[in-house]
């Protein structure tokens, strides 16, 4: 029987026993439209408009000559993104996906810039966040198309089914960290390869061992995206890092997202800022500080 691994958002969508399915036997769902029209301009208006995110912007190298923009932060916030990441939609569906409470683990905007946006090597998120002390890979993320993604961008690659291996081993690739490659290429053969191609406001729901990458974006679009992860409240890392540590976080009703101020809060996302830590790599950023849409 063919799994189904593809919804279109309805206001009350729910993890049905076939949506769980789904997740556990495939790693993933994608879900059509999760952000509607008017939520999609409300969240670019924010992040291009106020500026006040991508103040926070460094670069990170691929390994392959090129980089990507990076923005992260620890903690959700009153602004729209935080209001997303806190909504029935989002954080409570990946609740419910993940089969407990969650909480922000942290956010980031990932931007590939037109022509020159690098690529990420094959990787699975737990990959990182083992070395964080986060024992159980009971994590997962949220990967919203802030621009359409499509093979010619530089979309999302996933292996379906690679999170039932478990951690792979991984090893430094530049400034960026990759899983051995000859298991890569080994769990290609069996499981196969999806390019996740995402219209602007779709989002892939996935869990934090399935294997990963995207390539370089040699088109003339950039590619944004936003992305929320999250960790169970059982699964507290065992010592403090650079992501925060089991912090209680309310779920707020999907409405919340359009009754959000216009005026952007960022008060007490605690933003990171790569000097101050040694396990972060960067370079400063000169690619993509004029990343305009092409």
């Amino acid at each position: 029987m063919e799994i189904k691994t593809d919804y279109q958002f309805v206001e009350g969508l729910d993890v049905t026993p076939e949506v769980r399915r789904s997740f556990d036997e495939k790693g993933y769902v994608i879900v059509r439209s999760l952000l509607g029209d008017e939520e999609i301009k409300k969240l670019h208006k924010a992040i291009e408009h106020n500026k006040g995110i991508l103040k926070h912007r460094y670069s990170v190298g691929d390994g392959h000559g090129r980089n990507l923009g990076h923005v992260i932060w620890s903690h959700p916030g009153n602004d729209i993104t935080g209001v997303i990441a806190k909504s029935e939609k989002v954080g409570g569906f990946m609740g419910k996906l993940l089969g407990g409470e969650v909480y922000h683990y942290h956010s980031k905007m990932i931007m590939k810039s037109a022509r020159t946006g690098g690529r990420f090597n094959w990787h699975q998120d737990y990959g990182y966040w083992y070395n964080n002390g986060c024992l159980y890979p009971y994590m997962g993320s949220v990967f919203i198309a802030f621009d359409k993604c499509d093979k010619e961008n530089g979309c999302l690659q996933i292996l379906p089914g690679s999170h039932k291996m478990g951690r792979v081993d991984h090893v430094k690739i530049q400034d960026q960290t990759g899983a051995d490659i000859e298991r890569v290429e080994f769990a290609k053969q069996k499981l196969g390869l999806l390019h996740v191609e995402l219209d602007v406001g779709d989002a892939l729901f996935f869990h934090c061992n399935v294997l990963h990458c995207s390539s370089p974006n040699n088109s003339d679009r950039r590619r944004w995206s936003f992305i929320m992860c999250y960790n169970r409240k059982d699964n507290d890392p065992l010592w403090v890092h650079h992501h925060p540590s089991y912090t209680p976080m309310e779920i707020v009703p999907n409405a919340a997202i359009l009754g959000c101020p216009d005026e952007v809060d960022l008060a007490g996302k605690d933003f990171l800022n790569p000097r101050e830590h040694e396990a972060v790599p960067f370079q400063e950023d000169e690619d993509n500080k004029t990343d305009e849409k092409k």
